[in-house]
């Protein structure tokens, strides 16, 4: 689709997570640099986890963020981030982060994530993260075709708009 980047060898393949049930799924541990003074996940750590999600759920239906950069000079811009903290997370822990699309436009993508305690399915935090497709100016641009069709695996929670 657009500038998929080089084949990974069979063993990356599972870092980018999966599609499940209309919803991507991946999963991370806590590593000491995540944390804070109290052992706990630093607070903006939380928007760089859905961040790398993000970017894996669009790698999985091989929307690559390069290659629209380079071939089309379109980039995604955050617009609006929240996070809703309900439970710290803990040096070590293993996490999995859910993202699903919920709202798209040809210019603006709203994507849900929650982060979960994978073993104890315990609810951390909610983030909500709408992003814009913009030129390299700076100025938004409509998403391709091409993208938007892509969300397709996510579809079952998506409002157009």
């Amino acid at each position: 689709m657009i500038a998929a980047l080089q084949e990974l060898p069979a063993e990356a393949r599972g870092l980018s997570g999966r599609i499940e049930d209309g919803a991507h799924r991946m999963w991370m541990r806590v590593y000491y640099e995540d944390t804070d003074a109290a052992g706990l996940v630093y607070y903006a750590n939380y928007l760089r986890y859905a961040e790398r999600a993000r970017t894996e759920m669009l790698r999985l239906v091989d929307v690559h963020q390069r290659g629209l950069m380079a071939e089309r000079n379109l980039a995604f811009a955050v617009r609006n981030a929240s996070v809703d903290y309900r439970k710290p997370a803990h040096l070590d822990d293993l996490l999995e982060l859910r993202s699903w699309a919920t709202k798209a436009s040809r210019v603006q993508l709203t994507i849900e994530q929650s982060v979960r305690h994978a073993l104890e399915d315990r609810l951390i935090a909610q983030v909500a993260v709408r992003v814009v497709c913009i030129d390299l100016a700076g100025r938004p641009a409509r998403m391709p075709d091409a993208v938007a069709a892509a969300l397709a695996p996510y579809s079952q929670h998506l409002e157009r708009t």
